[in-house]
């Protein structure tokens, strides 16, 4: 004999759909997936769990999540942004034929603010496609001169554009200040949106600490920080070609550019005639250079400054990338630079043709 109790416990299952707080689930349907089998559930890059689709194309998920964490959804290329934690029950739907990568959701109050910003990373992402694209188109068979000055008009084309994505995030963040905020800031470019993430860094610092990603991104814009606009350079000491050893703090009393690069660096060597025409346009109003190269073979590095008529203070310790000064100021990618105003403050960082010109400029004449 069936007791009242279990079958007043199969109805509350059945009406409440089984929900379990101890763990999230995922709901989904994805329509028109084609050759796509699985659906993939990421936090940043590390891959927490993956289901196959049906044959109707649904699937469910589920994982355990005492705090909101920040998920990532991805079907094929397709991906969808989650704040997910136990008891959310989403429901998700998306046709990948659709335009726009757009979706549906429900259950997730956190994930559905995301959704309102999606449609914003989409269009970023497909107009950095289509730029790419179109360099590539347009670079082919071009000589260096010619390359060098394409690659200056995108990159001028790509930092208009993502000055109107950072303020789209900004705006987003300043009307959800919650995780979804978080989301919308954590998607700006570190280089060129600098000033503003230090900023919202130190804004929430010490909210959300059980959220491990939210902790990273704090930490790093503290170690930004210490080389943002605005800054003092941290000094260092290296050695000139003739081993006398000099000190950046040295240079104080003028503005200096602290330029990085080498001898085997192709694109440093094509800026090098820029830099040459900045340094004796301006060298006798108050500006000098301060060159840091990572080479390692000294012949290398001294035939380059005589070539390119490199007339400034050289210095290096020919450790390449294994140098000090290169962990000092977290160079990742060479040609690099700072612009010191004469205190020693950071005012500029990797300006390069035209923009190194008309900053000089600016700031001198």
């Amino acid at each position: 004999m069936i007791r009242l109790s279990v079958i007043t416990g199969i109805l509350v299952c059945l009406l409440s759909a089984c929900a379990n707080d101890d763990q999230f689930t995922i709901e989904g349907e994805i329509h028109h997936a084609g050759n796509i089998r699985t659906v993939v559930l990421y936090e940043g890059d590390r891959k927490l769990d993956s289901v196959f689709l049906n044959e109707q194309g649904e699937f469910v998920l589920r994982r355990a999540a005492a705090n909101p964490r920040l998920l990532t959804l991805q079907a094929g290329n397709n991906k969808y942004h989650l704040i997910l934690q136990n008891g959310d029950r989403v429901m998700f739907r998306t046709d990948l034929m659709s335009e726009g990568n757009t979706y549906e959701l429900s259950g997730s109050p956190l994930s559905e603010k995301i959704q309102h910003f999606a449609g914003t990373i989409t269009e970023k992402e497909q107009f950095e496609a289509e730029l790419e694209a179109s360099f590539a188109t347009q670079a082919a068979g071009l000589d260096d001169a010619k390359l060098t000055d394409l690659r200056q008009q995108f990159m001028q084309k790509y930092r208009e554009h993502m000055q109107a994505y950072t303020d789209a995030a900004i705006q987003f963040a300043n009307e959800h200040d919650d995780l979804a905020g978080f989301f919308a800031m954590s998607t700006l470019d570190k280089e060129l949106a600098e000033a503003e993430l230090v900023a919202y860094a130190d804004r929430i610092a010490g909210r959300w600490n059980d959220n491990v990603q939210v902790r990273q991104f704090v930490e790093e814009m503290a170690r930004l920080k210490r080389l943002a606009v605005g800054q003092p350079a941290p000094d260092f000491e290296s050695i000139t070609p003739d081993n006398k050893r000099v000190k950046l703090s040295d240079f104080q009393g003028k503005y200096t550019l602290v330029d990085f690069w080498a001898s085997w660096c192709v694109p440093c060597r094509q800026e090098n005639p820029n830099i040459v025409t900045q340094y004796h346009a301006f060298k006798d109003k108050g500006f000098t250079i301060l060159g840091v190269s990572l080479d390692d073979n000294p012949g290398s590095w001294m035939r380059a400054i005589k070539d390119d008529g490199l007339e400034w203070t050289q210095v290096s310790d020919l450790q390449q990338w294994g140098s000090e000064v290169v962990g000092l100021y977290r160079i990742q990618a060479i040609p690099a630079s700072y612009l010191l105003d004469p205190k020693g403050i950071i005012i500029a960082k990797n300006l390069r043709g035209p923009e190194l010109a008309t900053f000089l400029k600016k700031t001198l004449d």
